[in-house]
């Protein structure tokens, strides 16, 4: 082997190790973690309940204004419903009930490692029903967040609700590993895709064929906006508007200027409590909802 031949095996070589090491940060157990008392604005009761999942779910539950609507917060991978906190005073402010949760493996919910979006389904369901089991009369929308928003989707049938908000959401797990490794390494870093998917899955009994939220949002009964920023290296811009176009109408795309895979709520917050309180509103609060029927039936 050549010096040179041999310089660049150990930069391949180190490439590969980079981007296992990195993918092996998001799949460390992140539950355990000590949240805080709800911010006392917030007027939050502590709950918990049990998903099929397998975890204990915790959560906080703010009961709103009667028939206002109740919306269902799921935050991203490696993060917990501290990072919700400032959507649901937005929400609790506009009257709204709202539950805040923590995914399986993350805060105060017990696991032993993320599925991205596949076993979380079932405690997106879980949070579901118990919105619906406390407030039976009222209408139910979720915001997911990047992995919140997969397993808003990724369940084995479409979530009984009827508004949904997806923000930066991955088409499928082969997009999103192959898009960090571009953003992490360069153009060296998407030949090593398959090899980080080998070495993650699978897990829990997921692979990467239940993780194609693509395939699944056509089959949502809820209307859909998503909501993506235009400087995401992580759910690229393509990716966002190929996830929107197979979704079922009524739909809204956001296209977030300048945004990269963030909060969109904290990078744009009045333009986001603007577009997704009015979406929210359409479908969630009675007038907005009958009208929304009404302007259906006229088509």
């Amino acid at each position: 082997m050549t010096e040179r031949a041999g310089r660049s095996m150990k930069r391949w070589n180190g490439a590969a190790r980079v981007a296992l090491l990195a993918f092996a940060a998001l799949t460390v157990q992140c539950a355990g973690a000590r949240v805080r008392p709800p911010p006392q604005d917030l007027d939050a009761e502590p709950v918990a309940f049990r998903s099929s999942s397998g975890s204990d779910i915790h959560g906080w539950f703010v009961r709103g204004r009667p028939h206002a609507g109740a919306v269902v917060l799921l935050h991203g991978i490696g993060e917990s419903r501290l990072t919700m906190v400032d959507r649901a005073r937005f929400l609790c402010a506009a009257g709204y009930s709202v539950l805040l949760i923590d995914f399986r493996a993350h805060g105060e919910s017990p696991g032993d490692e993320t599925t991205y979006g596949a076993l979380e389904s079932r405690d997106a369901r879980a949070a579901v029903e118990f919105v619906r089991s406390a407030l039976p009369s009222e209408r139910v929308g979720v915001i997911g967040i990047s992995m919140g928003g997969a397993a808003a989707l990724l369940g084995e049938t479409p979530l009984p609700v009827q508004a949904l908000v997806l923000e930066s959401v991955y088409p499928t797990i082969r997009d999103a590993v192959r898009d960090r490794l571009r953003a992490w390494l360069g153009p060296i870093g998407p030949p090593f895709t398959g090899l980080v998917l080998h070495s993650i899955f699978p897990r829990d009994g997921v692979t990467p064929g239940d993780l194609r939220p693509i395939d699944r949002i056509g089959e949502q009964t809820a209307p859909v906006l998503v909501a993506a920023g235009t400087a995401d290296r992580y759910t690229t811009r393509s990716e966002s508007r190929a996830l929107f176009e197979r979704a079922r109408s009524p739909k809204e795309l956001w296209e977030v200027d300048h945004a990269a895979h963030v909060d969109l709520h904290a990078f744009a917050p009045a333009e986001y409590e603007r577009r997704i309180g009015a979406f929210l509103a359409r479908y969630l609060r009675e007038a907005g909802a009958a009208a929304s029927r009404l302007a259906g039936g006229r088509r």
